[in-house]
């Protein structure tokens, strides 16, 4: 038994070596292909200075911009959120593009290139975290796209763009302050209706009167001009962490991504009798946090086990079982009133978030649990309404764009004598991006950089400052071979 043991600890140790010999045998390539008259990048051309630290200094920057003390939060027009802006703004101005912030707090940096009236690739992410977040979710994409225009400024190529390529820092794509995700992207793509103006906070400020705090002219006029006219846009690109372990599986840094999961938010609200914890009888109780605890568990079932629910009769017919297979569900919050030890509470709220490839596989689901949830509440003699918060189908990235990135993926990572694999991984992604939203205004692609364990939306999330570097090289690679004359 003890050889087999030793073999597995020599594999897990040679596994966790590969990043490094990767990048020393990829460093090595592209200095000695200089001299060899080999096709290759030069050393003057690596810019490891701003594509590698200068980019990894700034994601540290801006994980220290938080509106909390002990962790990393920065929500949509919060203190914190303006304050990152105005970092990014002063960054991309460094790299040589014309900027300015439009009326959602988007940030935007504009290279003009050649012919300044053409269509424009648009590059982003966004600035906004999660509470008790990881500090590459979405400003990775920012910085890699800002350090790669950069890069075009100092070997003087950003003149010399075919059409113009513009930057976007979005201002909203988590959702975590308003409940409903993309504000900043879907305000750009025309998706976001004007009475989301109105949408409260759990403060009671809406987003009119947080964009009026903050100096922004909030009407529906205003709110009109964010939205990009399609004719005016070539397509769009986004750079992000993975999210998930496939590519550190693979012992891959980069990935294509050939789509992303539809996303279907709710609001649970259950009520019941409130009372003192000590003299209602169990058997008259209407206890709504039970209520809720049956009804997350049910969801739970149903998620894992949706082939044992659903009935395929002419309702559901046609949804193919594999779909399940990307099939998630999550409470993700919950909350009562009054809460305390010695009270049977009167109102329990409970958020659900569901998300499957397959888009009548997510509406099956969410019609299923919405019938589910009457028929319990009706058996527990508790209220339930359901909100519909937030909405959004599957998106399928463009095959000639991903193509083009698996070719700078390819061209980037093909340079090293030690081959990892031939392919470029590509990959589905069970996260909603900006991307989901632009998504309707123009074809989009994205690139997926690996992250260590698959870990996101925690402290823990982190990705390798070489994996940093790729990213920016394999960007950098997309622009000169599809947007430098």
């Amino acid at each position: 038994m003890a050889r087999p043991l030793r073999r597995r600890a020599s594999l897990s140790f040679l596994n966790g070596l590969k990043p490094l010999i990767f990048y020393v045998t990829l460093l090595l390539s592209l200095l000695c292909s200089a001299g060899t008259g080999r096709e290759g990048i030069a050393e003057e051309e690596l810019f490891l200075d701003i594509l590698r630290d200068e980019a990894v200094d700034r994601i540290y920057q801006l994980g220290k911009v938080s509106d909390a003390d002990n962790y990393l939060e920065r929500t949509f027009l919060s203190p914190a959120s303006m304050r990152a802006g105005n970092l990014i703004q002063k960054w991309m101005e460094d790299a040589g593009l014309k900027t300015w912030v439009d009326y959602m707090g988007n940030v935007h940096g504009r290279a003009g290139g050649v012919n300044a009236t053409a269509e424009a690739l648009l590059i982003g992410s966004h600035m906004d975290t999660v509470i008790d977040a990881g500090m590459f979710d979405g400003s990775l994409g920012i910085i890699c796209a800002v350090s790669a225009l950069k890069v075009l400024k100092v070997s003087g190529k950003l003149g010399k763009l075919s059409r113009p390529v513009e930057v976007i820092a979005f201002s909203d794509e988590e959702g975590v302050r308003f409940q409903t995700t993309f504000l900043g992207s879907a305000a750009m793509a025309g998706i976001l209706p004007a009475t989301a103006l109105k949408i409260t906070d759990k403060s009671g400020i809406s987003v009119q009167d947080a964009l009026l705090e903050n100096s922004f002219e909030a009407t529906e006029e205003s709110f009109a001009k964010v939205k990009y006219d399609p004719d005016s846009v070539f397509g769009y690109v986004e750079v992000h962490i993975e999210q998930g372990p496939v590519l550190e599986s693979l012992a891959y840094p980069l990935g294509v991504v050939k789509g992303i999961a539809g996303q279907t938010r709710l609001k649970v609200t259950v009520e019941g009798s409130q009372g003192h914890a000590g003299t209602v009888p169990m058997f008259m109780r209407r206890d709504p946090m039970v209520a809720a605890s049956d009804l997350i568990v049910l969801l739970e079932s149903l998620c894992k086990h949706p082939q044992n629910f659903l009935s395929y009769d002419e309702q559901y017919d046609g949804i193919p079982t594999e779909s399940f297979a990307a099939l998630v569900c999550t409470v993700g919050e919950i909350s009562c009133w009054p809460s305390a030890s010695n009270v049977i509470p009167g109102q329990v709220y409970f958020t659900v978030d569901i998300r499957a490839m397959d888009d009548t596989t997510r509406e099956a689901i969410v019609l299923e649990f919405s019938h589910r949830v009457k028929e319990k509440c009706q058996s527990r003699r508790v209220n339930c309404t359901i909100e519909h918060k937030h909405n959004a189908k599957a998106a399928y990235c463009d095959k000639e764009l991903s193509l083009q990135l698996q070719q700078a993926v390819h061209s980037t990572v093909s340079k090293t004598p030690w081959s990892i694999r031939e392919d470029v991984p590509a990959l589905m992604s069970g996260a909603g991006h900006d991307a989901m939203a632009i998504s309707h205004l123009t074809k989009v692609g994205m690139l997926f950089v690996r992250c260590r364990g698959g870990v996101s939306h925690s402290p823990a999330e982190h990705v390798l400052d070489d994996d940093i570097w790729a990213a920016g090289l394999a960007l950098l690679q997309f622009l000169e071979q599809n947007v430098l004359y």
